[in-house]
């Protein structure tokens, strides 16, 4: 029997973040259609069977959206199909899902002026679409440490500490 995965998400004003919670998943099947998400993998410390179908509450753009199967979950960024309202919901039906939590780390208000969505929207993008095969933490993020020199070994602990008074 699959159990329904752990879900977050959040908003702006032409997408939807939508994250998956399944760690290690095998086999992931994502769906994505104009008016829902479908989800069904194996994954875990328990090595459970996950399933999902979100009806969502208004129509995306499927063939702009965009899906990434990483180790810890499941990115799923969907385009609406039009710019602007606010959804008061990520599902059609109102009903509290257990399942279903706010990410109010993407979350962004809808009185929000601030406009860095345009250069928030192009970073996701370039890291969904960069995976980096060759194992590289640039795509993610985290600096390059090939660049430092080898032979400079100034450490902040070889200073002397000053006494206690």
């Amino acid at each position: 029997m699959a159990h329904p995965a752990p879900v977050t998400w959040a908003q702006r004003k032409n997408m939807i973040y939508i994250t998956i919670c399944v760690e290690d998943c095998k086999d992931a099947i994502v769906t994505i259609e104009p008016s829902k998400v479908y989800f069904k993998g194996t994954g875990g410390a328990e090595n459970k069977s996950y399933e999902n179908t979100l009806e969502l509450f208004d129509e995306i753009d499927a063939a702009a959206s965009r899906k990434v199967v990483r180790d810890r979950n499941i990115e799923i960024m969907l385009m609406k199909k039009e710019s602007g309202p606010f959804w008061p919901h990520l599902l059609k039906q109102k009903i509290k899902q257990h399942w279903l939590k706010v990410d109010f780390s993407k979350w962004k208000d809808e009185d929000d002026d601030s406009d860095v969505e345009g250069d928030d929207f192009q970073q996701m993008m370039q890291q969904m679409g960069s995976l980096n095969p060759g194992g590289g933490d640039e795509a993610f993020g985290r600096p390059s440490l090939d660049d430092l020199d080898p032979e400079d070994e100034t450490d902040s602990d070889d200073e002397a500490l000053p006494d206690l008074e």
